[in-house]
């Protein structure tokens, strides 16, 4: 059984934008802790943003970015240390740096990227220097050492103990040129995840992030993975995606796994769900995938 703790990392550092800050607030309004039974760990400050493109490596507010990773893992390191199982709700994407940073910390771990995007964007590439469009790219170890190489541990996880499943963001990598995936990273992305069903996609992933060389694997989970029809309160909307249901089948079969040793949640915008619906059934999917195995402290 796990006893959860919540970390509120309410970062837009990665985004031109404003409103995933109150991802956290809305999901815990909406009774998320409640009903896993689970501490509050705290919300943690983030840097102001710096409003312009760090000159040397084009990134909207990278030094921001690169000082808020550690204070991040400390605070899911601090979870971790305590026998808990971190829950963190972002924010953006570019909180994936200090989740896995934490992990970086302590041994081998992989990462089960569920996301809309591929987000392996390189920094010229990038219309607006946004680092949630590179979030996977950095944690991989490519991009520039200021966002990758955090205390000297590039990569936060290698290539090859990742799975990106559900992304769908093709023609926007085409139009501007997006840095491909690295061969050796495991990629089922929409069309295969239709090809293949979800539950058999889910399972190879499971397969591959519990390969014995693994001390666990940790969980991104970008609501833009959703159908846009059901999940419209994000900032960069893509035609189709995963059904409710297929999000939920992923989370299953991943988190029936003992390997399984903390998720992410990002980029849902209460400020863009203006009949509260989708953050409403968001909370129901997080909350039924968890409670199972939730525990009092």
């Amino acid at each position: 059984m796990r006893p959860y703790a919540i970390i509120e990392a309410p970062s837009t550092l990665g985004l031109s934008t404003e409103g995933v800050d109150r991802l956290p607030d809305r999901l815990l309004e909406l009774g998320l802790a409640e009903r896993i039974r689970a501490r509050r760990a705290g919300r943690l400050a983030v840097p102001p943003k710096e409003g312009r493109r760090d000159p040397e490596t084009t990134i909207l507010n990278a030094k921001a970015i690169a000082a808020f990773a550690p204070v991040l893992a400390d605070a899911t390191q601090a979870v971790l240390d305590a026998g808990e199982w971190p829950v963190v709700l972002g924010g953006d994407c570019t909180i994936l740096q200090g989740s896995m940073l934490a992990l970086r910390r302590r041994g081998r771990y992989g990462l089960l990227f569920l996301d809309g995007n591929a987000d392996f964007f390189q920094p010229e590439a990038e219309p607006n220097g946004e680092g949630a469009s590179m979030d996977l790219a950095w944690a991989t170890g490519h991009g520039p050492a200021l966002v990758t190489d955090l205390e000297g541990r590039r990569p936060l996880v290698r290539a090859e103990d990742v799975v990106a499943l559900g992304f769908r963001d093709h023609e926007d990598q085409a139009e501007y040129g997006s840095q491909p995936l690295p061969t050796e990273l495991v990629a089922f992305d929409l069309p295969a995840v239709r090809r293949l069903g979800v539950e058999t996609a889910a399972r190879a992933a499971l397969d591959h992030l519990t390969r014995p060389e693994l001390d666990g694997f940790f969980i991104h989970l970008d609501a833009d993975c959703l159908d846009d029809a059901v999940m419209p309160a994000v900032d960069f909307r893509i035609p189709g995606g995963l059904s409710w249901e297929e999000l939920a089948a992923v989370l299953r079969i991943a988190l029936a796994s003992d390997k399984a040793v903390g998720i992410e949640v990002t980029i849902y915008n209460p400020s863009l769900d203006a009949s509260g619906e989708a953050g409403r059934v968001l909370t129901g999917l997080l909350a039924a995938a968890l409670e199972p195995a939730a525990t009092d402290h």
